[in-house]
């Protein structure tokens, strides 16, 4: 009998497995093998035990293991064994031969131990590699989202533009098979053999090559190699020919909205969300012993029937709902570790009382790929990447600003500022406020410096009379927020006068909704006296910021018309314009718009998270090891016998005169060496300098200048010529062949006439000076031909007399 039932059981296991070979037209691999990799940390260790509660939920099937990657020093403390199958790894966060520091180079470092000296890798056929911080909402079956051998699945990384360029033709002899894949990968055993070790070895590869490790070239954030692995795996992919099925339906981020139809089957909380006032970030937990303390769990989100109240439209519910299902998972794992370790039973609660209900477990009963899900997008994100033009699909889209008027004082920062913007790999578009008159706007040329929105200006207020250009940058954003079609989440403010070094996210420096980021002004002492309580209702909430402001879109809308007003409001109060109550050195109420912004900011009780190490000041001494995002030339800065002040330029037009610079920094191998702060601060202020010359070069290259060594032998013949008739402005000359800074007390270069737009160029006014000369000599000649020939007719009565009636010369023949 039990022979007889074997062997229908034989039978129906076999039928099935052809059942699946039909209906997808090969046959059916049943074994499954999910892979996760961590370290011996608190930080990895709660995320393991919500990956783990999902992956039971979900009903995934197969074995599980974790590569958990430890020191030996290590595992001595370490409390977290018992947390999921495991398989300890060697340590590989401190590379043995180079010594680097890299903990991700841990991942295919233990897969390669795991294909090694695993026995369970000899009894799999299909294998599923996550990361810790992912909730599995639903079974992952490599076949069902149409992975093949040689085929694998992957979710998409756009953000690594490496394959794209210059870092792919290095590392890989197959540019052109490198995907931006990475978060889930579903591949067959055979394809993970002949790709681990290549994983492995191309990740040491990359993060060796520091040469490469720029933003514009890798996509990396920080620009320090961190996402080497990533480019690991795509490059060991692209040596092996392994192409991947890329689907960007399977995986979401909360706090996304998921595509019309779509059912994503994994969530990957990487980067922070909120619902509501709510929030969650992981790295607000990174030291957190969540797991270990009795009773602890992650603050509670808002119960799905306040959710159903704060959204109608039904797609950004569901991504509401997918929010709140992410972090609802990780409490239950929580409790149940919990629970495990021996913890005594909770007191009730309502949001224990929600996690065990019915209604929660409907919530979370495992999800299946709709038809929509399974979708292979391979050719759309081919199409997509042709036209992205910011790193990282998974990160919300950023729009940069900043505010000018229609001067050529604005007009040459604007060069230096786009240049910069180019350069550093900041991430979406940047447009310019510019704010001009009709008038203004008549006669200004520098429209195609670059994408522009046009803003009436307040210079002169309309109702007031008061002259002040500095309320132009509110009453330009608030006409922007007005106008303009704006699909980003977070808008990035600068000014004029800077330079980028480095990209400027919300994602790196935790801005959020509600809770802005910005650089320290902290001269705006009117936060802490008398002024901040005449002007906002909450003084305590007065944050000294300014400069480089990141918000997102929502804040800006709320806040934008109240920065006007208060702009508005401390510029009328003359009567508190004293340096001791505003610490404006100049009393005039020049920088009402900085506590326009601050006290606007404040009614609102929006506190910002005030970061010190994104701007600093050219001729400041930099902070050890800091990263400085931003140069902000706003003061006048020196190297040596060398400076620069940009209020030497405010009537100098840079960008209309071809080849006009800044005057060149010192050489950066002829600085003393013998104190590295002063060495740091004038290495910055020469890299600043050299970044808007170069900009400005390049701006004069495009407009088709004349080479400057032509340029230079035609101007010097022309000062020649000028001279010799008494009409050379040395102001001129001195500006045009060396570019000095113009002296304080001067008039700097002249301002073009209205006789210069008529004509093109001072030769003009030497040849017709020659001509104009060469005629009236001739005019001369022929008076005098014709007087002298109309006395010789008279007779020789007239011969005799000594002067000419006519000619104005003396006769000297006898």
């Amino acid at each position: 009998m039990e022979k007889s039932l074997a062997l229908v059981l034989v039978v129906v296991v076999e039928l099935m497995g052809r059942g699946w070979g039909v209906e997808t037209g090969r046959e059916a691999p049943w074994r499954i093998h999910t892979l996760f990799s961590v370290e011996c940390q608190n930080y990895f260790d709660w995320q393991t035990v919500g990956l783990m509660q999902s992956f039971r939920k979900a009903g995934q099937p197969g074995p599980i293991t974790r590569l958990l990657s430890c020191t030996e020093d290590e595992k001595k403390n370490y409390r977290g064994m018992g947390l999921a199958p495991t398989l300890e790894v060697p340590s590989m966060s401190r590379h043995p031969r180079t010594g680097d520091w890299y903990p991700a180079i841990n991942k295919p470092a233990g897969v390669v131990h795991w294909l090694k000296h695993s026995k369970d890798a000899e009894n799999v056929d299909w294998v599923v590699i996550l990361d810790a911080d992912m909730i599995i909402r639903g079974p992952i079956i490599p076949w069902e989202l149409g992975a093949e051998k040689g085929r694998p699945v992957a979710a998409h990384y756009g953000y690594l533009i490496g394959c794209d360029n210059l870092l792919a033709k290095l590392h890989t002899k197959h540019p052109e098979l490198c995907d931006k894949v990475g978060g889930l990968l579903a591949m067959h055993i055979d394809d993970l053999r002949a790709l681990a070790p290549m994983w492995l070895s191309k990740t040491e590869e990359v993060r060796e090559d520091r040469a490469h490790w720029a933003t514009n070239l890798t996509g990396d954030i920080y620009g320090k190699g961190w996402i080497s692995e990533m480019y690991g795996y795509s490059f060991g992919a692209a040596e092996v020919g392994l192409r991947h099925k890329i689907n960007d339906n399977l995986m979401i981020y909360p706090g996304y909205i998921p595509r019309e139809g779509v059912e994503p089957i994994l969530l990957h909380y990487g980067l922070p969300f909120r619902v509501g006032n709510w929030s969650f970030s992981k790295l607000d937990h990174h030291e957190d012993d969540i797991v270990y303390n009795c009773g602890q769990l992650f603050p509670e989100p808002p119960y799905p029937r306040e959710v159903l109240l704060m959204e109608s439209d039904p797609n950004k519910r569901r991504g509401l709902f997918i929010s709140i299902e992410c972090i609802n998972t990780l409490n239950e794992g929580l409790l149940l570790q919990h629970k495990a370790n021996g913890c005594s039973k909770p007191s009730w609660s309502k949001y224990l009382s929600f996690l065990k209900s019915k209604k929660f477990a409907e919530l979370t009963q495992p999800k299946f790929p709709t038809p929509a899900t399974l979708q292979i997008e391979q050719e759309s994100i081919k199409a997509q990447q042709k036209v992205i033009d910011e790193p990282g699909r998974p990160y919300p889209k950023i729009h940069t600003i900043f505010s000018t008027e229609c001067t050529p004082y604005f007009d040459w920062q604007t060069v230096g500022l786009v240049h910069s913007f180019h350069l550093s790999g900041q991430p979406g578009n940047i447009t310019r406020l510019l704010s001009c008159t009709d008038e203004d706007l008549r006669q200004y040329t520098g429209h195609d410096l670059v994408p522009t929105h046009y803003v009436p200006s307040m210079s002169r207020h309309p109702l007031t009379g008061d002259w002040y250009p500095a309320i132009n940058k509110p009453a330009a954003v608030l006409h922007w927020l007005n106008h303009a079609n704006i699909d980003a989440e977070f808008i990035v403010i600068l000014d004029a006068d800077m330079i980028l070094r480095g990209p400027i996210t919300p994602w790196e420096f935790n801005a959020e909704r509600g809770r802005p980021v910005s650089t320290p002004y902290d001269y705006l002492i009117g936060c802490d006296n008398e002024l901040a309580k005449l002007h906002t209702r909450h003084p305590e909430a007065c944050d000294k910021v300014g400069g480089v402001i990141i918000m997102h879109i929502d804040d800006l809308r709320n806040f934008a018309m109240l920065w006007l007003h208060k702009t508005e409001e401390v510029r009328a109060d003359k009567a508190h314009y004293a340096t001791n109550i505003t610490g404006d050195i100049y009393e005039s109420g020049w920088i009402s718009e900085m506590y326009g912004y601050s006290f606007g900011a404040a009614e609102l009780q929006l506190r910002h998270l005030i970061n010190k190490e994104i701007l600093i000041y050219p001729g400041y001494v930099p902070e050890t090891g800091v990263r400085y995002r931003v140069f902000h030339y706003g003061l006048e800065f020196r190297v040596g016998n060398w400076s620069f002040d940009k209020a030497n330029y405010r009537n100098v037009d840079m960008i209309n005169r071809c080849w006009a610079k800044i005057p060149d920094p010192p050489d950066p191998s002829t600085l003393d060496r013998t104190d590295e702060n002063s060495l740091q601060r004038d290495l910055l202020s020469i890299e600043c300098a050299k970044t808007l010359n170069e900009a400005l070069r390049l701006h004069h290259e495009r407009k088709n200048c004349t080479d400057p060594s032509t340029l230079s032998t035609n101007t010097a013949k022309e000062v020649a010529i000028s001279r010799k008739f008494g009409s050379f402005d040395e102001s001129h000359d001195h500006a045009l062949r060396s570019n000095h800074v113009p002296n304080n007390n001067s008039h700097g270069l002249p301002k073009p006439a209205v006789i210069d737009r008529m004509f093109s160029s001072f030769r003009f006014w030497v040849v017709a000076l020659w001509v104009f000369a060469g005629l009236g000599f001739f005019a001369t000649v022929f008076v005098v031909f014709s007087d002298r020939k109309r006395k010789g007719a008279r007779g020789k009565t007239y011969r005799n007399k000594r002067r000419s009636s006519h000619s104005g010369y003396f006769d000297t023949k006898t």
